[in-house]
């Protein structure tokens, strides 16, 4: 077989009842309920958001790490449609997949945190909209990006089906959607950087730089193939399926790259502004600033050589690793390091009610996975025992 010669997808099969998806299960009825409260008896009765933080972690959670943590579609889409590394194809479902539901979600999170939900689709609406807001554009790109995904992913569906002719016609169109979504992630995440850039000096100079919509795009990126090395190891630990090293080895070489470009953006721009003395406040958003960097730096110990990323496990804590350093640096950014400047004493910590919901919402793209890879051609063939 050669590099460009794969197994086709097919479903892996087994029992949807687990106790995997009982909890998902428990965890997304727990969920609806809170939101039903929610709706009918407004934000307030199971939000902790206020005046001085409008934005709780169902926005920076749910849309701004969960949308990074989705990016995984995006980075592998960029190795084998723009880069023309086909060897990788195989990954391209399973991290569309997480990046469907991922993105999916993260329009839920923005839904369900509008005060005046019955009003969203002004949004969309000509005579509402701002095309100058940094808001409308990242709206826009989302809801469409969404669209383009289910648009990429529905093959699966159709091969399921058996709709053959219709997926054929597809594919001749198939390009044109690729393209989009390729585009469409590095104008909304480098965007969601430029959202810290209008909340001037309320946001930790640590944080706070003309260079975060650069930032927040490279991390996206890394973050993606964090996400696949992860993924990969877990979806092969529970199928009991091979983890396919010959592909998650070099990826995982190309992931250091680009967190070295990443590393060599962030540590220029703090030296550039002379923001490194923020970061030796004896404060917890110090703490929280090397905790944030330690993580993204720690895969190059562990993955670093040749032998090492030979091994499983190591490149299982490195995914790790370089998620935790992604959810960091959006958490200190618009939550951690932000202070409202007004005086009035305002503060934040999320509710159990707004937990439970966030663990709702990952939830369900948990028990989306499950139901899909097992009944749907996504992962690589292969004789594998299933649970």
């Amino acid at each position: 077989m050669t590099q460009h010669q794969h197994a086709a997808p097919t479903p892996i099969g087994g029992s949807l009842l687990n106790a995997a998806t009982v909890v998902c299960g428990v965890l997304i009825a727990i969920m609806m309920t809170l939101l039903l409260v929610r709706f009918v008896f407004g934000l307030a009765t199971v939000a902790n958001v206020n005046d001085g933080y409008s934005w709780g972690i169902w926005v920076v959670v749910d849309v701004m790490i969960g949308s990074a943590l989705a990016c995984g579609g995006f980075s592998v889409a960029l190795l084998v449609y723009i880069f023309n590394k086909g060897q990788y194809h195989p990954l391209v479902r399973p991290a569309l997949l997480g990046s469907l539901f991922g993105y999916t979600l993260a329009g839920g999170g923005i839904f369900i945190d509008l005060g005046r939900w019955w009003n969203f689709w002004h949004i969309f609406w000509p005579s509402y909209s701002n095309p100058n807001s940094v808001m409308f554009e990242v709206a826009v790109c989302v809801t469409a990006y969404i669209l383009v995904m289910w648009i990429e992913f529905s093959p699966v569906f159709l091969e399921k089906l058996g709709m053959h002719d219709v997926k054929k016609k597809l594919n001749k169109w198939l390009f044109f959607f690729i393209a989009l979504g390729v585009l469409l992630p590095m104008m909304h995440q480098s965007s969601l950087g430029t959202m810290l850039v209008v909340m001037g000096d309320q946001v930790n100079p640590l944080w706070q730089t003309p260079a975060v919509p650069l930032i927040y795009l490279l991390t996206a990126i890394v973050i993606g193939y964090g996400v696949v090395l992860f993924e990969s190891c877990v979806a092969a630990s529970a199928y009991r399926r091979k983890i396919e090293m010959h592909l998650l080895n070099p990826l995982s070489k190309i992931m250091l790259g680009v967190l070295g470009a990443y590393m060599v953006v962030r540590v220029g721009d703090l030296s550039i502004r002379g923001a490194w003395s923020a970061a030796f406040q004896f404060s917890g958003v110090a703490f929280s600033f090397w905790v944030e960097n330690l993580a993204f730096v720690a895969p190059f110990f562990l993955i670093g050589s040749v032998e090492s990323r030979r091994n499983p496990a190591r490149l299982f804590l490195a995914g790790i690793a370089i998620m935790i350093g992604g959810i960091l640096l959006r958490l200190n950014g618009f939550l951690i390091g932000y202070e409202h400047h007004t005086g009035t004493g305002w503060s934040y910590f999320p509710s159990l009610a707004e937990v439970m919901v966030t663990a709702g919402m990952f939830a369900i793209e948990v028990l989306g996975y499950i139901i899909i890879t097992r009944r749907f051609p996504v992962l690589p063939r292969e004789d594998a025992q299933t649970n």
